[in-house]
């Protein structure tokens, strides 16, 4: 039951092994996957192993009116409340912050690329504020800067010459690293400021997860399978935009990572829950030869070991 936040499946399987006393060496989930010239400045396969995954909150707003008939409208009608409010949410959005796991990501990456941009992300320091506004530029790398606001659901009204007496939209947002759910929703309170709109918190919400080291063995050892599985590719830590099942395992150990080793292609982003969502019959091959190349080395892995 991934898709609909893994309650029933992954929590209750990692409340089991809780109960158990088991603590995996490492956890290893889908999340990132190999991009392929969707990393400016870099021509090689880049594969992204998520550290961690953005915390997710979906905020109720509620507008009401009198109603009445369209020919004698009042000055601000429940849509045209609720419409400004959501307005406002997008027009000041979360500030942005490169934080820990994506500065983590330019440490990586940035000795690879061409010496303009190696210069600027050793020294995020000064040139911070120009990598965000870039980032901020365009919808996925803007994502990983800042906790998203996306109004997902708005409804009112049932018929043209009649004023609703209600409105609702719903806006999710998916929650940066180094922030909560208390503070997403203070932040909604804040831009809003409207007492004629109401909030209400629907279920399922969850802070962002802990981010897993990079300097953990287990991340060592995922690196080096995949570059013995795919030659020529760079490895660097990322964060995961969306949810998984990785979440629920977090408490259970420090090393969770979030990986399969397909092909992101420019072409193919749109795909995600999207239309024709698949992989190559090439990238099922990899994952077979991939996954048993770290079934094989792990029969012979002691905790905390990497082999050579």
């Amino acid at each position: 039951d991934e898709e609909v936040n893994g309650r029933a499946g992954a929590a209750a399987l990692a409340q089991r092994l809780a109960a158990r006393g088991v603590t995996p060496e490492f956890v290893l989930d889908e999340g990132g996957t190999m991009l392929s010239g969707l990393v400016p400045g870099i021509a090689a396969p880049v594969a992204s192993i998520g550290m961690a995954e953005k915390g997710y909150v979906s905020v109720e707003l509620t507008a009401r009116a009198a109603g009445g008939h369209s020919s004698i409208p009042p000055a601000r009608t429940a849509i045209g409340v609720l419409s400004a409010a959501v307005q406002r949410l997008q027009d000041h959005q979360v500030p942005a912050n490169i934080g820990a796991a994506m500065g983590e990501s330019f440490d990586y990456l940035g000795p690879e690329m061409p010496l303009p941009m190696r210069v600027v992300f050793a020294n995020l320091w000064l040139f911070g504020p120009l990598v965000e506004w870039q980032m901020a530029s365009a919808p996925p790398s803007n994502a990983a800067i800042r906790t998203t606001t996306a109004p997902t659901i708005f409804e009112g009204g049932q018929k043209e010459n009649q004023l609703p007496t209600v409105a609702r939209a719903v806006v999710n947002f998916r929650i940066l690293p180094g922030e909560t759910v208390a503070g997403t929703l203070e932040h909604v309170r804040r831009t809003i400021a409207d007492p004629e709109v109401t909030l209400a918190v629907l279920e399922g919400g969850n802070d962002p997860t802990p981010i897993s080291p990079s300097d953990a063995p287990a991340f060592a050892y995922l690196a080096r399978t995949i570059r013995a599985t795919n030659p020529g590719t760079l490895v660097t830590p990322f964060l995961v935009l969306g949810a998984t099942d990785a979440r629920h395992y977090s408490g259970l150990s420090r090393n969770v990572y979030r990986f399969a080793p397909t092909h992101t292609r420019p072409d193919d982003v749109t795909r995600f829950h999207g239309l024709n969502e698949r992989i190559s019959v090439a990238d099922y091959v990899g994952m077979i030869q991939f996954y048993s190349a770290l079934l094989r080395e792990l029969g012979g892995l002691g905790a905390g070991q990497v082999p050579d």
